[in-house]
């Protein structure tokens, strides 16, 4: 019996997904993922120094190291990364499901959602932020948000290996398995009435953040799976926050409360 073409291209999917690695690039992002157990690795091209620099953390991750000329770097990255001499083929992390990972367990728990938001940069800073103010995770969905790159990682400086970044089918699908654990979402959006500070009196133990891209902002459908749209408000008549520095002054926001509630 012959396969239905949905059949077929989901199992292509898979096999695809499964074949996917990323390089990693940079000392800390290579340092860090060389020390997490968690994950798979391949391929280790380092210089001369770079292997000097990260002796220990290549001696305890049973890698053998390919050394390579820095004139000649040979892992196949972008000629304008900045690699300082370290780069690591990885498989992406697997965090698990989205109830394990944030079931906030009758405890306060805080996580951020991002809605097509592209620049790993942004993404990268977010995770940095998400692991100061110990939120359980980060979500996007799959399309239209940043992949896992080496770019990603640099810019998370460590933060990618230990704070899940989990990527899902569809957002608004995530948000209501959200509510249903007990999370209260709040949409970050610059038009709303609400202020932050205000909306965060009455803080609920479980609290998500939702922020989109700039610019588009959050999706429709998005704002209305939303609990409550919310504004920062700037001290003055004019002012706004890229999306990374939303994301940080928001999560401080909720802790704060939280911690004072």
């Amino acid at each position: 019996m012959k396969k239905p073409k949905w059949v077929i291209q989901k199992e292509r999917e898979k096999r695809a997904a499964t074949a996917e690695t990323v390089w990693l690039f940079g000392l800390h992002a290579v340092r860090d993922a060389l020390q997490n157990p968690m994950r798979e690795r391949l391929r280790l091209v380092v210089t001369k120094n770079a292997s000097d620099r990260l002796a220990d953390a290549i001696s305890s991750s049973d890698m053998t190291p390919e050394i390579s000329d820095p004139r000649k770097f040979a892992a196949p990255l972008d000629p304008q990364s900045v690699h300082q001499g370290a780069a690591l083929e990885v498989k992406p992390l697997d965090w698990g499901k989205l109830p394990d990972i944030c079931d906030p367990r009758g405890e306060t728990s805080r996580v951020i959602l991002l809605d097509r938001v592209t620049d790993p940069h942004n993404v990268g800073a977010i995770l940095r932020s998400a692991e100061v103010f110990g939120a359980k995770a980060v979500i996007a969905p799959h399309r239209h948000s940043a992949p896992e790159t080496g770019a990603l990682a640099k810019t998370a400086s460590g933060a990618l290996e230990r704070q899940p970044y989990l990527r899902v089918k569809n957002l608004a699908a995530a948000m209501e398995e959200l509510k249903s654990l007990g999370y209260r979402l709040f949409g970050m959006d610059g038009e709303a009435p609400a202020d932050l500070e205000e909306a965060l009196e009455n803080t609920p133990k479980a609290t998500g953040l939702v922020l989109g891209a700039e610019g588009p902002g959050l999706r429709e459908k998005t704002k209305e799976t939303c609990d409550e749209l919310v504004r920062i408000d700037p001290a003055g008549a004019f002012g706004s926050l890229n999306v990374s520095n939303a994301a940080a002054v928001s999560l401080y926001a909720v802790k704060r409360a939280q911690t004072e509630s």
